[in-house]
């Protein structure tokens, strides 16, 4: 499947298949603050100019979010991605308990949204779905 590379960082990649419409991050080690925002636009500016509406979330390497980026990514930025498009959710979970129990906060809110979100164990598996919805 074609990829493109929209970031690459120390602390994180985001990739873009245009063919099924799907944005793809990998967080490298905890991130937070502007690496994470920069993250989040990344997708979001890919949706806007793509007419994507899939994104895969590989967070195995994160944890819980600081308040500060928590509000932001719930208040601000995901109002803004779902009117940009998003439909589809597939997520990767942090290794760490906190991290887990942070991203079902938010999958959760998303849901009650309209978002439909489903976890992943496996990158494959993840990509394989969102190709299929």
């Amino acid at each position: 499947m074609l990829k493109t590379t929209a970031l690459d960082t120390d602390y994180a990649t985001v990739w873009y298949y245009p063919e099924s419409k799907i944005v793809h991050h990998v967080f490298h080690r905890f991130i937070h603050g502007e690496p994470f925002r920069d993250v989040l636009e990344t997708g979001l500016r890919i949706f806007e100019e793509n007419g994507a509406n899939k994104w895969l979330s590989d967070d195995r390497k994160n944890s819980a979010l600081p308040t500060e980026d928590m509000a932001w990514s719930t208040q601000d930025w995901s109002p803004r991605c779902l009117s940009a498009g998003w439909k589809y959710w597939a997520i990767l979970m942090p290794d760490k308990r906190a991290g887990q129990l942070n991203m079902d906060r938010i999958a959760k809110q998303l849901i009650d949204q309209g978002l439909v979100v489903r976890v992943f164990e496996h990158t494959d598996e993840a990509l394989a779905w969102l190709k299929s919805v």
